[in-house]
């Protein structure tokens, strides 16, 4: 069933209540009067209210009406923050040059505005000593506590046990200041041109040298968060 409104032609009433292209109430006219007024203004008869009695019309570029609000919507789209959840995997016994690695990658996701999951696995001997996922999970936490929070506090689920940390700053500010940042090296680049392939290469590979697996999971919030890994 379309959704978008009935124009000119299409409209199939006797009459309509006018308005005209300024927002002016034109009254109660004949369809065929309303028309003929589209035709003297080189406009569209557009209807925006049909359960109207009568239905309301008004008078208006249709075409250009349709660009602006698809231009509108996308600008609200590429402006919408979405819940976001990271997962981040680690060992109980993990190396210091590891953890080093995966709590960089905690790091840039909480600066990036987005929760992150925090998974210890335990195996073998492992499961009776739960203090070890503990103690190693609150070391975490106070590592990146000037970006993150405790949201979830440590608990164990089956072999596993499981934090969330979530950012101080929130996803609209990180989103902001990331377009910010953006401009001020497309700008430098401008200003700089012998340095800019080298830039761009430098933060392609910024943005993709995720270690070993780890993943950005992206949902709206309207659905179930998805999860991606990153084992340790």
């Amino acid at each position: 069933m379309s959704t978008e409104p009935r124009i000119n032609d299409r409209i199939r009433v006797p009459e309509v209540r006018l308005v005209g292209p300024s927002g002016e109430q034109v009254g109660i006219v004949p369809l065929a009067k309303a028309l003929e007024l589209a035709q003297e203004y080189d406009l569209d008869l557009v209807e925006v209210a049909a359960n109207a009695r009568p239905p309301v019309c008004k008078l208006m570029d249709y075409g250009k009406f349709k660009y602006e609000s698809a231009m509108k919507a996308r600008e609200a789209r590429k402006n919408q923050a979405h819940t976001v959840i990271k997962e981040m995997k680690l060992r109980p016994k993990i190396d210091p040059h590891d953890y080093d690695t995966k709590k960089g990658h905690v790091v840039r996701f909480l600066k990036q505005g987005d929760k992150v999951k925090i998974t210890i696995m335990f195996r073998g001997r492992e499961q009776s000593r739960p203090e070890l996922g503990y103690r190693l999970l609150q070391r975490l936490a106070s590592d990146v506590e000037d970006l993150g929070f405790i949201e979830s506090n440590p608990k164990q689920d089956g072999r596993n046990m499981i934090m969330v940390l979530g950012p101080h700053k929130k996803k609209t500010e990180a989103m902001a200041e990331a377009r910010e940042a953006q401009a001020a090296r497309k700008a430098e680049a401008k200003a700089n041109p012998g340095k800019s392939q080298n830039a761009a290469e430098s933060e392609f590979d910024d943005e993709n040298s995720v270690d070993e697996g780890a993943e950005a999971a992206e949902v709206e919030t309207a659905e179930a968060p998805a999860e991606a890994s990153a084992d340790a």
